[in-house]
């Protein structure tokens, strides 16, 4: 896919190729079924932004395999700019599994090693985030891999340096690495961002915290502009300095979760660079969110901008 000569949002972490568990199959020889799909959290974030109508570029690297060849044929197909993903033979693209039960959906993951965790800071495109508006990343972009880490700060200090927005979403996964290093790293890197877009359980686990305005008012201490605290079903809590908007969570009948707050990051940034004030971006994250847990997977659901439209008014 040729390069735009600018991006709104250049999204850095890694995609996967996703199997989501739909029933346990039928007849003699019983097994779960699975429904292929896509996932990562930065590859939905850039998803969920270019169906609402901004212009994505995705920054990561994929093996020389069937399942990368599939991540770029999604992105072509839903316009997000891959130039800047690189291709490895010596590595593979990762997937992972998503079961569900009646305590929710778990995740099994096939990551370790994989192309895009060995990332190094003199493979970033340095001009292209120079030139895009924001830069996006989250805390599993930090936490695949130190090196991965180690690109992921060269990054925010380009972007930083070039006066771009720094969007970061925490993603707690303990699975990567222990609570000590999240909570050093996370906290010092949403003292660097401009957006911030935790989610109550994880800013929760780095903090002990519970209360939201709590926890919102630890990240615009630490420094970061605006907070968008996500709640699931209970909504989201929105703020900067100035002041702060609870959000009604938007109706809708959920069936799969996934991937839900990433709808919510992709459509916040958006709306937020086009000019919404907090309380119209996050209602509208929201609704997107919303509509994206009314189907299986997590890049499928997200709706377009049409359909958010059409679900708010």
């Amino acid at each position: 896919m040729s390069s735009p000569a600018s991006l709104d949002i250049l999204a850095l972490g890694e995609a996967m190729v996703e199997f989501n568990q739909t029933d346990e199959g039928q007849g003699a020889h019983r097994g779960r079924m699975y429904l292929q799909g896509f996932g990562g959290d930065t590859s939905n974030f850039a998803i969920a932004a270019a169906r609402q109508g901004a212009r994505v570029g995705y920054l990561s690297a994929l093996g020389v395999d069937p399942y990368g060849q599939m991540l770029r044929q999604l992105w072509d197909a839903e316009g997000v700019d891959h130039a800047d993903v690189a291709s490895r033979p010596d590595a593979y693209t990762a997937i992972y599994f998503v079961s569900h039960n009646a305590q929710g959906h778990h995740f099994s993951f096939f990551r370790a090693g994989s192309a895009a965790s060995r990332m190094t800071p003199d493979t970033l495109p340095a001009q292209r985030i120079r030139d895009a508006r924001a830069l996006h990343l989250s805390g599993i972009s930090l936490a695949i891999s130190p090196s991965a880490c180690d690109t992921c700060y060269a990054a925010i200090a380009v972007a930083r340096e070039a006066g771009r927005l720094v969007t970061f979403d925490t993603n707690l996964r303990l699975k990567l690495w222990s609570i000590d290093r999240a909570r050093a790293v996370m906290n010092d890197v949403i003292a660097h961002c401009d957006i911030c877009l935790p989610s109550l359980e994880d800013v929760a686990a780095i903090t002990g915290l519970t209360d939201p305005d709590a926890l919102v008012d630890h990240c615009l201490r630490l420094g970061a502009r605006v907070v968008a605290l996500k709640m699931g079903d209970q909504g989201a809590l929105v703020a900067d300095a100035h002041q702060r908007h609870r959000i009604a969570p938007h109706p809708c009948r959920p069936v799969d979760a996934t991937g839900a707050g990433d709808a919510f990051g992709g459509a916040f940034v958006h709306r937020f660079l086009q000019g919404d004030s907090l309380a119209q971006a996050g209602r509208y994250a929201a609704a997107a969110a919303a509509l994206s847990t009314q189907g299986y997977g997590a890049v499928a659901p997200i709706p377009t901008a049409a359909q958010v439209m059409e679900a708010i008014a």
